[in-house]
């Protein structure tokens, strides 16, 4: 099967594949893929079940490297699944596959099964679009931030799911970007988050900052229907915005 239909197909191909990755979110991921160009290197950190991952290996030009790192050991596996089993974790990596090979992309993509920690030096050279979508807790969200986004190239691009949404994920992007000089923010889909590497400095930071910190209304809103939803008050979650777990 070969991949066709630009995002339309994309997205058609999606409709059986598990995951917490929206139409629109796939559209920004999709068009900032469909952007790399040469012989560039796209990594995503979290596969899953490959919902993400076609839409990158549908998206970039025959050149353009895509690996998606993630060790189907059965952890980290969604909301409210920290600590899974390693049977969990083989049929993700069965269901990846799977997933990719309906999908006409299995040669597209070089899979790294290792903690994205462990894959550091498996992967050589810097990278044009990072995708981080990994373990969502506070430390291992910096980290991946830290160690790979220290990997983008000037210019490149930084893409992060459950931003402003998971508290973890989003300590770490507060921890580790609101103030810093390297990264740009240009908005989001959702809770999936873009950053475009380059120089920050003067008024272009102060902007930079506010442009972040107004989205932190939107993360209060996010963290009480989780709370609503997890004490089982339905009906509260729906008044205050959705009744389905927010990402």
């Amino acid at each position: 099967m070969s991949p066709t239909g630009g995002l339309a197909g994309t997205l058609d191909a999606l409709r059986e594949v598990p995951g917490w990755l929206s139409d629109d979110q796939a559209a920004r991921l999709w068009e900032r893929a469909r952007a790399v160009s040469g012989t560039g290197t796209i990594v995503e950190i979290g596969s899953y079940r490959g919902r993400s991952t076609i839409v990158l290996a549908r998206a970039v030009k025959p050149e353009v490297r895509v690996l998606a790192i993630d060790p189907h050991a059965g952890d980290d596996r969604g909301p409210r699944e920290i600590h899974g089993s390693p049977e969990a974790g083989e049929a993700d990596h069965r269901a990846f596959l799977a997933n990719l090979a309906q999908a006409g992309v299995a040669d597209r993509v070089r899979h790294v099964r290792l903690t994205s920690r462990d894959a550091l030096d498996a992967v050589a050279g810097s990278v044009d679009l990072l995708y981080v979508d990994g373990a969502h807790r506070y430390r291992p969200a910096r980290d991946d931030l830290a160690r790979w986004g220290a990997r983008v190239a000037p210019g490149g691009t930084l893409l992060v799911h459950d931003a402003f949404s998971s508290v973890g994920v989003t300590l770490a992007l507060l921890r580790l970007l609101l103030l810093g000089r390297d990264y740009r923010y240009l908005g989001r889909s959702r809770s999936l988050a873009e950053y475009r590497r380059e120089p920050v400095a003067g008024r272009a930071r102060a902007g930079n900052v506010l442009r972040q910190l107004a989205q932190l209304g939107w993360f209060a809103r996010n963290l009480a229907i989780k709370l609503a939803l997890a004490a089982r008050l339905r009906p509260l979650a729906r008044r205050l915005g959705s009744a389905e777990w927010p990402y």
